[in-house]
């Protein structure tokens, strides 16, 4: 026999791996659900919910938040998985009726539109009595939490917080989280100046007689603190949480990778930067050395609400203080809102005279004129990238 060499031995072991490696990526949904299920058996539970949402509950979910698209095959913007042993339902509204039914294999997931009956309503008549439903706290709002609760009981089941996502542990090719640099927007861009902004809602915090407020929307933070990213695609924002005093201080929890140079001297004194990992930390010792913390139950995980309970702290539900002022655009935010309207119709017009053009001398699929659109638009100033794939 031939010897085996130390480089053959080395080939080997790569293709091996390779081999093992695509195996697990083109695992079908089907296998998806059914490791799954073990890995729910050996949590003992008998029922899991898995929504779209990640744990900063934004619209748009970075690549290894995709959970539900990696287990259903479902790639719509909203949607909702209930997972029993023996079925599946997957929770739609209009807009992806149809879009479900084609990506989704229908003998293991049942497509129910939420406009003949509510995920709730669907529940409570499916959910086995006594049964143990889980879900994960990081990725359900304290008020979905609070509803998933009432419906459990409703059912004769338990509602049970898993502290490690069984999904998780079983998609062996989750991506990383982004790690995109975050950078300041400057105050030409803005009109006011983090620090402005931070009194100001500082002033609100006080006002409210409490001490600090935890912000968990990232394009709170990031109106802010006039921060950008590019943790989410299409859209320019850093994942990240914070937490603002009545002071004006504020601390930020981020991956640090994120932090460049320029970020730090953007910041300023204004802001302590924290590790990611710490923010757990930093809520529990916030509850025992504040007399009063205003959180939002409407965006806020049910996670961040549980870690500020129980302390000396009084736990106040108010609205986002962010919401509304972010809402209301300065002179300099309305400027800038009509000179890229102007610059984006520049590029239109440019890009209608080019397919009158083109469509004189041949054919134009709509790829080309996707792509070509969309190089009109990046001639044009302060472009930064589209809104949505086209």
């Amino acid at each position: 026999a031939p010897k085996i060499t130390v480089p053959l031995k080395a080939a080997l072991r790569d293709f091996m791996q390779e081999v093992t490696e695509t195996t697990v990526t083109s695992q079908n949904p089907n296998q998806r659900l059914t490791a799954l299920r073990r890995a729910l058996v050996e949590s003992n539970i008998d029922g899991f919910i898995v929504p779209r949402s990640d744990e900063y509950q934004g619209e748009y979910v970075p690549s290894c938040a995709q959970r539900l698209a990696w287990l259903t095959g479902f790639t719509g913007s909203a949607g909702t998985a209930v997972i029993f042993m023996d079925r599946a339902a997957l929770f739609v509204d209009g807009r992806y009726t149809l879009q479900a039914k084609m990506e989704v294999d229908e003998e293991s997931y049942q497509v129910v539109p939420t406009a003949k009956i509510s995920m709730g309503k669907w529940l409570k008549n499916e959910l086995p009595d006594g049964s143990r439903f889980g879900y994960d706290p990081h990725l359900h709002t304290r008020v979905q939490a609070q509803r998933l609760r009432e419906t459990c009981e409703t059912a004769g089941s338990i509602l049970v917080p898993i502290k490690d996502n069984p999904l998780d542990s079983v998609w062996s090719t989750q991506p990383p989280p982004p790690i995109s640099a975050a950078m300041g927007h400057g105050e030409r861009f803005t009109g006011q100046s983090l620090k402005e902004k931070c009194d100001q809602i500082a002033k609100h915090i006080l006002d409210g007689g409490s001490e600090a407020t935890v912000l968990t929307m990232t394009d709170s933070i990031a109106w802010l603190l006039n921060l950008r990213g590019g943790d989410i695609e299409f859209t320019p924002l850093v994942l990240a949480f914070a937490i603002l005093h009545c002071n004006s201080s504020v601390d930020l929890f981020i991956d640090v990778r994120k932090c460049t140079p320029d970020l730090v001297s953007h910041l300023g004194n204004q802001v302590t930067i924290h590790p990611s990992e710490g923010f757990g930390a930093a809520l529990n010792r916030l509850k025992d050395e504040t007399k009063q913390i205003q959180v939002d139950p409407a965006t806020a995980s049910d996670w961040i609400c549980h870690q500020l309970m129980g302390g000396k702290a009084k736990l106040v539900e108010i609205s986002d203080p962010c919401a509304l002022p972010k809402a209301i655009k300065n002179s300099v935010e309305l400027r800038g809102t009509r000179l890229a309207h102007l610059r984006d119709g520049v590029a239109l017009t440019r890009f209608l005279h080019w397919i009158n053009n083109e469509l004189e001398n041949g054919q134009v699929t709509e790829m080309d004129a996707s792509d070509q659109l969309e190089k009109f638009r990046r001639r044009g100033q302060n472009f930064r990238g589209l809104s949505f794939p086209t």
